[in-house]
């Protein structure tokens, strides 16, 4: 089962606590990407550290709280803030530059609500290198002025997957891209999401070119009976694209859906047909056949939905493809299921089974 960490008082108290006991999770992270880094870009573990520092004046304009929790999440785990700096950029690290050299952490992500669904439910399987499930943390935060977070996350990385006390809850699909900027890095805008109220101030958050990559953040929130929404929320250094679909369900998972972004960026995504696309096809053929059979959806579905093994193994429940260059061989890691409405999440460490969800 994932390790979990109550954290709470002031951002540096917060980060300290994440760095003190998840250290041993911080220190797989850092080996990790510190290989990753080396073995896809050439790139050492310092250029990766100078890569991160030109975000750093982006984020202190930003949320000036996000680089004392860093330093806090450093100084707990005996690390330099440039590390813990460069684990929060490792997707702007990693995401951009020539097509045969990126790699990316791949998932599917899904939610319904109405008309679709009674209640506001929301999830996705994260899918990346198996040995990153030893870095995984289950973090509840409690933080002063803010909504209380439940979230998932790597070891270090203090923005991720997961839903607050407001009703709000965030997924996260990667898109390979060839460009991105200095300002606040994904992982950042992610906490962001999480930090806020309401759907609206999320969206402030992550518009106007904030995101320094782009990214889809699947954002579902949920104000009581009647009044919820799930959007796939593309962004990107040149702004964002808000899609809904009026049947009230969500479906993303590798490549960009907007043509908006891409009049800017290019889709560097070579599995796109081959993996991608048929991913998202399936889960919404998956979704609207429950819908035709007149099904109630709720928690279990989604369980069914994330055990999916059409297309084996680039399918929901996604295995090593033996045929991929190495760089892009992923497996699914953890599933996450969020009922917004009933505030119930239920978690699957490595690859889902029916009966291996746990309620967190």
């Amino acid at each position: 089962m994932i390790k979990q960490l109550d954290l709470e008082g002031t951002p540096r108290e917060i980060g300290e606590k994440h760095g003190r006991e998840g250290k041993g999770q911080i220190q797989v992270s850092l080996e990790t990407y510190e290989k990753l880094f080396y073995g896809y870009h050439q790139i050492d573990w310092k250029e990766a550290r100078n890569r991160a520092l030109v975000h750093l004046k982006a984020i202190e304009a930003y949320d000036p709280e996000l680089i004392e929790e860093m330093e806090g999440v450093a100084h707990g785990a005996g690390v330099d803030f440039e590390d813990i700096l460069a684990l929060n950029a490792r997707s702007e690290i990693a995401l951009t530059g020539r097509k045969d050299k990126i790699f990316s952490d791949g998932c599917t992500s899904i939610a319904v609500t109405a008309p679709a669904c009674d209640e506001t439910i929301i999830g996705q399987n994260w899918d990346w290198k198996g040995s990153q499930i030893d870095s995984l943390l289950l973090l509840r935060i409690k933080q002063e002025d803010k909504p209380d977070i439940t979230m998932v996350t790597e070891g270090g990385i203090i923005g991720k997957i997961g839903c607050n006390s407001a009703g709000v809850a965030v997924c996260l699909n990667a898109l390979i891209t060839d460009k991105k900027s200095d300002e606040v890095p994904i992982h950042l805008g992610l906490r962001a999401v999480l930090n806020s109220s309401s759907f609206h101030e999320a969206l402030s958050k992550v518009n106007n070119g904030q995101m320094a990559s782009a990214a889809n953040f699947m954002i579902a929130s949920h104000e009581g009976e009647g009044m919820s929404l799930a959007a796939n929320v593309e962004v990107s250094p040149f702004g964002i694209d808000l899609m809904v679909e009026p049947n009230g369900t969500a479906v993303h998972s590798n490549h960009i859906l907007s043509p908006e972004l891409l009049k800017n960026l290019a889709d560097l995504n070579e599995f796109k047909y081959t993996d991608s696309m048929i991913r998202k096809l399936r889960a919404e053929q998956l979704i609207n056949t429950a819908l035709a059979k007149g099904e109630t959806i709720d928690e279990n579905s989604f369980k069914k939905w994330f055990c999916d093994k059409y297309n084996y193994p680039n399918s929901i429940n996604h295995y090593p493809n033996e045929n991929a260059p190495e760089h892009r061989r992923s497996e699914t890691v953890f599933s996450v299921i969020m009922n917004l409405s009933k505030k119930k999440t239920l978690f699957c460490a490595g690859k889902p089974t029916i009966d291996a969800y746990e309620e967190i």
